[in-house]
């Protein structure tokens, strides 16, 4: 069962994520939420993923405020959400400042493709634990498929795509959960 954060608390594991996460911070949130402090299920961790997905802003940054206040109130959100930011903004400060000076550097800007691959690998590694704990049902498969074509192969903008298959998902989800219940299984 997943403890419950201080305040205190919220900003460190935060502040660790926001330090550690160089390329995308959300295979660390989910490392540090759901592994190491176990403030979240998996399950807990995938249905607020989905939810920071339908917010505008960042993930990690929606997913914070949700911890923070679930756990602590407006107070938690905002520690959470200032651990989170604190080090990459003062990061990108020093970082914009030294950028500027070497910009034209070819050596930097072939670190800059390296940092770039990492990172896209690290997006692929956590999509890949999110799909392997995902539910197992055919409907669920089909989602995923339309969402991933419709955005990749189609390239329809994020939102719309967002827009046309959430009320879906929902409905069959219900529908799933309903079915499952009348048999007398639990969800």
């Amino acid at each position: 069962m997943p403890c419950i954060p201080n305040r205190r608390q919220l900003f460190a594991g935060f502040f660790k994520t926001g330090i550690s996460g160089f390329g995308g911070v959300l295979p660390h949130a989910r490392r540090m939420l759901v592994d190491d402090r176990r403030w979240l299920t998996d399950r807990q961790f995938t249905e607020l993923l989905s939810l920071g997905q339908t917010l505008p802003g960042p993930n990690i940054v929606n997913i914070s405020i949700v911890i923070g206040a679930r756990f602590q109130g407006w107070q938690g959100s905002v520690c959470a959400i200032s651990g989170l930011m604190l080090a990459p903004l003062v990061i990108v400060l020093v970082l914009a400042n030294i950028y500027d000076h070497f910009a034209q550097s070819p050596i930097l800007n072939h670190a800059l493709i390296g940092v770039a691959a990492a990172a896209a690998g690290l997006i692929l590694a956590t999509s890949a634990k999110l799909a392997v704990k995902m539910d197992r049902s055919v409907w669920s498969a089909v989602i995923m498929l339309m969402a991933f074509l419709a955005v990749i192969w189609l390239h329809l903008p994020l939102f719309g795509v967002l827009f046309a298959l959430a009320p879906i998902s929902i409905v069959l989800g219900w529908l799933s959960v309903r079915r499952e219940r009348q048999r007398g299984e639990t969800p």
